[in-house]
């Protein structure tokens, strides 16, 4: 459950879902501090996954939050599993997803989520990922 609620909508981005076989990056949430420390223990990141009716039956969409200290090298933050998401048997695609995560104390100044959709996946070009801080 969030603590914080209050969303910006500087703060937040949205991008499309990757065709299948192929992985892109949402734009950078800038968290305006060169060292995260005690301020990322007080930021959340909630991350909304629609329903995805033409995900492949056992084919995945993967989200991974990934940082960076000059918005140009970016990596998986350790910490944080990534989310994933399953086509279900009989054409029945994912369900929506929504997870809120707390950033660890190690994050670094920039963000953004790594997106990837299974080879064979399906085409869910037509959806998209949200990605917001809450503070």
């Amino acid at each position: 459950m969030a603590i914080h609620t209050r969303r910006d909508v500087a703060l937040t981005v949205t991008k499309a879902c990757p065709a299948a076989g192929a992985n892109h990056n949402t734009a950078t949430l800038d968290l305006k501090s060169t060292t995260a420390g005690a301020f990322a223990d007080s930021v959340e990141v909630e991350i909304v996954i629609p329903a995805l009716p033409s995900l492949a039956e056992g084919k995945t969409l993967t989200v991974k939050l990934q940082d960076s200290a000059d918005d140009s090298t970016y990596a998986d933050i350790p910490e944080l599993a990534a989310i994933v998401v399953t086509g279900a048997a009989s054409a029945a695609g994912s369900a929506a997803a929504t997870r809120v995560i707390r950033l660890p104390s190690s994050a670094k100044r920039y963000l953004q989520a790594n997106l990837a959709v299974a080879t064979a996946g399906g085409d869910n070009t037509a959806k998209s990922v949200t990605v917001s801080l809450l503070c």
